[in-house]
């Protein structure tokens, strides 16, 4: 049953709740709405403080609100047609946060009401549980509503100041830390409120037992009566038995009513659970251990629908009226169909197949039942079978509710074949967890939808689906559990696509919803968040705002290439920066701006890009990423004109990702005319043979780190990145006659060989100090060049010929030289250049006139 309903059900309530959302013109909005605004509000999680948070929730709230609305348009009620139009007016005129607030403070007096009149029918003397999400959560609003809010841990009528900590709202559930001056928050444990969940279960629990109590005494009664019938004291009896029996049935309603509202909170509660587990899919933080106590709660509400069904049972056996008796048996239905529920909702998959599967390839889950000691099933456990579903073929088996039928063959639904799919249940006895673990399957084929339009294979979702046959009071039951989507791969190079999919369906997916449905579009806001989890999670250090700016910038440039609806751009002046970030994280971002349509000016799109720059820092980057020496996320004209105000003067370099280079890192530094250079970007492959901190190093024009969003100050170069550098080892002459090389990196700016030649260490003992010029590989040989083209080339010559005049002939690097002075000789007419052909004419000529290379010709 609905919250509204529940309230609808007293008259007083629903005319105190109308009233107080009709003041805002929102009471229609409530009442075609109910369930959807409840299980939406009502699982919402928030961080108390946090009012960065909540105003993301509540953009999102209003934006989900409005789809929601104009979905309901095709009613043929024409009435209906412009009332929701009126709403979606009233929607847009009032702020997000105002509207959200507003609501979700209806939905907590909604509860406290619902608790008053259950306590008042049921004589206990402690509330019914609120929902601890909207407890926790008042902070955060009254924060972001820069008013005063209401505190109902303590009771209607603890009005708290803003930025004042509530009692009860932050405390053993609730850690912060001071840092820099402020208070940051902690992940909220909910262990603490489940706890106060199954509390209330408990007392609740004890409230019905005296119900108990009175229909064992009703029961003596009756048998008395039918015993004695012609005792003059048995009409008398009689008539108290029916009044007595009257009062029971009126508290097993009350009790059933207290059980169902605690069951539809635990149930909230574990989609919440599996919400953060899709969440963590994306790297979000998620603590796994709160099942434990969902489940504690599962056990307690099976103990609770089970004493109620006996005692129903009981009562429908004292026979005395037959309304009373239909009565009954209605509640019975009910009570039957609670149960069947809270048995089927506890059927989850606790650990997750991996949503990129690739094909012939081995994995692992697990799935987990919350009743199963409370059920008996441990004695018997049923086998768990798993096959992989399609979408289409999710959605249907979804809509039949086949849980809640007879008999059902999953078989012939199958989309593909698994091996080792079916695994019996087992019950640890020390944890009380009764699951079925699926160490070993490996998907072997994989049948695939018709595409359509731009669809690829990497765009189609799937999900396995586990289920068991089992048998729960007499009767036979069907229980089933889908895992999150997963899209199957079969070569590597589709991973980078398939992650965009996942990515997307775990960040803004709806708790509740058809598999897979998930919107097409979403505001910069949501997806920033979205962007910072997967990243920070990867590499372990989260984007700063000037980081997400950046990003923005990306997809913004990419809204008005394709959106008629977006102008703006990252540009900020001190006047309007506000105004324009607001407007941006407003924005709408679509799926196909997000991983289909490629950037401007590029052959690839932003997920492609993104997705690049991730794996580069976790696979060559991670530890001078996460200790903040790279600035990363900056755009080319930033990093000059940053670089050209830096008072470090030339040498000042930072490292940031490259946005026209799929996976690069470059680096921009000031040269020696004051002007920036920007070093071609380095990818994969180039940092498997020279880390980026060793190539740093060989860069002498490299002298100053410029500060970055971690290290505020400038540092020196190898202070920065020092603890990165390998270790070279000295070069010792080899016995086998060969030289030693090494690879190093330089720049046109540097003196030595150019980006990636290898450097080879010349022995001359007769001159050590030896000055030498720039070189260039030429036919294998480290041959001398010139900035200037117009130098004379005889320079050349006379360089040549002292190395060797001032080296044994025997020794390889003559040898070297003889043969590649030869071949310029004799294939000079094939040389096609212009200079080339002067440059090797001259070449010639020295090589046939210098009395040394006579000699090494005569050679």
């Amino acid at each position: 049953m609905s919250l509204w309903k529940r309230i609808s059900s007293h008259a007083d309530c629903e005319q105190r709740m109308a009233a107080y959302y009709d003041e805002k013109g929102l009471l229609d909005l409530r009442l075609s709405l109910a369930p959807w605004i409840e299980d939406r509000i009502m699982s919402e999680q928030l961080t108390p403080s946090s009012t960065d948070q909540y105003e993301r929730i509540a953009l999102k709230f209003n934006e989900d609100l409005q789809q929601k609305l104009l979905s309901t348009r095709t009613s043929s009620d024409q009435t209906l047609k412009y009332r929701i139009v009126e709403l979606c007016a009233l929607i847009q005129r009032t702020p997000a946060v105002e509207l959200y607030t507003y609501l979700r403070s209806g939905l907590q007096k909604e509860l406290q009401l619902a608790a008053e009149k259950t306590v008042v029918s049921t004589g206990c003397q402690s509330s019914m549980p609120l929902n601890p999400y909207m407890n926790m959560n008042n902070t955060a609003a009254g924060l972001a509503m820069g008013s005063a809010y209401m505190d109902t841990s303590e009771g209607l009528g603890a009005v708290v100041a803003p930025g004042v900590v509530a009692p009860g709202v932050v405390g053993p559930g609730v850690s912060e830390v001071m840092h820099n001056g402020s208070v940051t928050p902690m992940p909220v444990r909910p262990k603490i409120e489940l706890y106060n969940v199954t509390v209330e279960i408990q007392r609740s629990f004890n409230d019905f037992m005296q119900c108990v109590k009175a229909l064992n005494m009703l029961s003596q009664s009756y048998h008395y009566v039918l015993n004695q019938h012609n005792n003059p004291d048995a009409e008398a009896t009689f008539k108290r038995c029916i009044e007595e029996k009257g009062n029971i049935v009126a508290l097993l309603r009350r009790s059933f009513m207290c059980y169902e509202f605690l069951q539809d909170l635990v149930i909230t509660e574990l989609k919440n659970w599996r919400r953060q587990q899709a969440l963590a899919g994306n790297g979000a933080p998620f603590n796994e251990t709160t099942l434990d106590e969902i489940q504690r709660c599962f056990e307690q509400l099976e103990v609770f629908v089970t004493q109620l069904l006996s005692a129903v049972k009981e009562t429908i056996a004292v026979r005395l009226m037959n309304a009373e008796d239909i009565e009954l048996t209605q509640l019975l239905e009910q009570i039957q169909c609670a149960q069947k529920n809270l048995v089927c909702s506890a059927f989850i998959v606790d650990k997750q197949p991996p949503q990129v599967m690739k094909t012939n390839t081995r994995f692992a889950a697990s799935v987990r039942w919350l009743l199963g000691s409370q059920l008996g099933l441990h004695m018997n456990p049923p086998t768990v079978e798993c096959i992989i579903m399609s979408e289409l073929q999710a959605q249907r088996f979804v809509s039949k509710r086949t849980h809640e039928g007879s008999n059902c063959n999953l078989g012939g639904q199958s989309s593909g074949e698994i091996q080792n799919c079916a695994s019996a249940m087992e019950y640890q006895q020390n944890t009380h967890v009764f699951s079925a673990g699926f160490r070993n399957m490996q998907l072997k084929k994989i049948k695939r939808a018709e595409k359509k339009g731009t669809e690829s294979v990497m765009d189609e979702k799937f999900a396995l689906c586990f289920f068991a046959t089992t048998t729960v009071n007499d009767y036979q039951i069907h229980v089933w559990t889908l895992s999150l989507p997963v899209v199957v791969i079969v070569h590597g190079n589709q991973e980078p696509q398939s992650w965009a999919t996942i990515t997307w369906d775990n960040a803004f997916a709806d708790i509740v919803r058809d598999p897979f449905v998930v919107t097409d579009r979403v505001t910069w806001a949501q997806l920033s968040i979205a962007l910072n989890t997967k990243f920070g999670s990867t590499t372990q250090r989260a984007l700063t705002g000037e980081n997400l700016d950046f990003l923005c910038e990306c997809h913004c440039v990419t809204c008005i290439a394709y959106s008629k609806n977006c102008y703006y751009i990252l540009i900020y002046t001190s006047l309007d920066e506000k105004l324009q970030r607001d407007n941006v994280a407003g924005e709408y971002i679509s799926w196909n701006q997000f991983c289909k349509e490629p950037l401007p000016d590029r052959n690839f799109t932003f997920w492609d890009w993104f997705f690049a720059i991730m794996k580069l820092t976790k696979d060559h980057l991670l530890s001078m990423w996460k200790a903040g020496r790279i600035t990363g996320f900056i755009n080319r004209a930033k990093a000059q004109n940053d670089l050209m105000q830096a008072t470090t003067g030339i040498g000042t370099f930072l490292v940031r990702f490259s946005d026209s280079e799929l996976g690069g890192v470059t680096i921009a530094y000031v040269n020696q005319y004051g002007t920036v250079t920007m070093v071609s970007p380095w990818i994969a492959r180039d940092l498997q043979i020279i880390n980026l901190a060793d190539r740093i190093r060989d860069l002498d024009a490299l002298r100053c780190l410029h500060p970055t969003d971690v290290n505020v100050q400038p540092l020196d170069r190898d202070s920065a990145f020092g603890e990165f550098y390998t270790t070279r080892d000295e070069e010792k002459p080899r016995s086998d006659g060969y030289v030693r090389t090494s690879v190093h990196v330089r720049t046109g700016d540097d003196t030595g060989s150019i980006s990636g030649t290898p450097h080879h260490p010349m022995q001359s003992p007769h001159q050590d100090s030896m000055s030498m010029p720039n070189l260039s590989p030429i036919g294998g040989v480290v041959w001398p060049t010139t900035d200037d083209s117009d130098s004379d080339d005889s320079l050349v010559a006379e360089t040549i010929e002292s190395i060797v005049m001032n080296t044994p002939l025997d020794h390889p690097l003559v040898c070297q030289i003889s043969n590649t002075i030869f071949n310029v000789c004799k294939e000079r007419e094939r040389v096609m250049d212009t200079d080339q052909i002067q440059y090797a004419d001259h070449y010639g000529e020295n090589a046939c006139t210098s009395p040394f290379n006579q000699t090494v010709l005569n050679q």
